[in-house]
């Protein structure tokens, strides 16, 4: 067994050794510090053309930050297309005050029946055990 042992030892020191060679931890490249370029300064665009508050002036209104969230977003109001537009005629328009007046007791209403009671008013479920019920 100890005539094993010596070429198992030196095999395993020499493949240890390999990977410390070639392109390993002394030979690897590295940047060269000299070739670093500067980065253009930072300048002024041409329409630029705020000018700095005068000294006591009030500040301009900026609305509230949900406002501005929303120009943000959206781009703020804007005309109209001649499709929207078209689009909005053939729909027709709700009376104003509509949503005012649809909880008031006299609204005329339609009765859908106890059936579709039933689903409105049915807990929310995740469906698994839903049925159908078909009425006889």
């Amino acid at each position: 067994m100890p005539s094993l042992k010596t070429p198992i030892l030196l095999i395993a020191t020499s493949a240890m050794l390999a990977g410390c060679g070639g392109s390993g931890i002394f030979n690897r490249e590295r940047p060269d510090e000299f070739a670093v370029q500067r980065q253009a300064p930072l300048v002024v665009p041409p329409d630029f053309n705020l000018v700095p508050p005068a000294p006591g002036a009030p500040r301009p209104s900026e609305g509230s930050a949900a406002g501005q969230a929303l120009d943000a977003l959206f781009g703020g109001p804007s005309p109209r297309s001649p499709v929207e537009t078209s689009a909005i005629d053939r729909a027709g328009t709700a009376a104003p005050g509509i949503r005012s007046s649809v909880g008031d007791p006299d609204t005329n209403t339609v009765a859908k029946g106890s059936v579709t009671r039933d689903i409105v008013a049915a807990p929310e479920g995740d469906g698994a055990s839903a049925q159908a019920v078909i009425p006889s």
